[in-house]
């Protein structure tokens, strides 16, 4: 089980390194977003390019950081029902729901989301609009960002029979998202240091 939990924590710190990675990817879209829109509306001009590299961005967006939203804990949950049972039996849900759901759902994707990219990246193609570019960048997103929450999700596996087995605390895998309050408290200090 050591083994297990050692590469559980490298699967966690990997996929934060990436979500904070991706948060750079947003501040980008909304800079070429805006630039794109200003030159638009002033010189009454415009490019596919730039409207596909947006598109790009936010495939990245949303593929690459379904994973470190699963790290975090933070995806949509049943917790209104679930809230109500012991820690155990909301831990056995989560091992029934990624062992039932999340893995199997995740492996299928893979399946057919590889050679699809490969394809792609094969015929090196590329967008059909006028002045597109490639596409196999955002096809090879999809695979990317399916494998990043395969593995995530066997971490967190990992981590849930951990604490099954009393190896592991249950902060390992608690919401990570800050309470309203706590937010409140945090903009309080920051005022203070003002």
């Amino acid at each position: 089980m050591s083994f297990l939990l050692s590469l559980s924590r490298f699967i966690d710190a990997l996929n934060e390194k990436i979500g904070s990675g991706v948060s750079w990817a947003l501040f980008i879209s909304v800079l070429i977003c805006t630039g794109n829109a200003l030159v638009r509306y002033v010189f009454h001009t415009s490019s596919n390019a730039w409207l596909e590299i947006q598109w790009y961005l936010f495939s990245a967006i949303f593929l690459l950081a379904t994973s470190y939203t699963l790290r975090r804990n933070e995806h949509v949950r049943i917790d209104v029902v679930v809230g109500h049972f012991s820690k155990r039996t909301q831990v056995w849900i989560d091992v029934f729901g990624f062992l039932v759901f999340l893995l199997p759902m995740t492996l299928l994707v893979l399946y057919y989301a590889v050679p699809y990219a490969w394809e792609s990246i094969h015929n090196q193609e590329v967008s059909s609009n006028a002045g597109g570019l490639i596409v196999w960048p955002a096809k090879l997103l999809i695979p990317a960002g399916f494998l990043l929450l395969t593995l995530q999700g066997i971490s967190e596996l990992i981590k849930r029979i951990g604490f099954l087995q009393g190896k592991v605390d249950a902060s390992a895998f608690d919401k990570h998202s800050t309470t309203p309050e706590e937010e409140i408290e945090a903009i309080k200090a920051a005022n203070n240091l003002n």
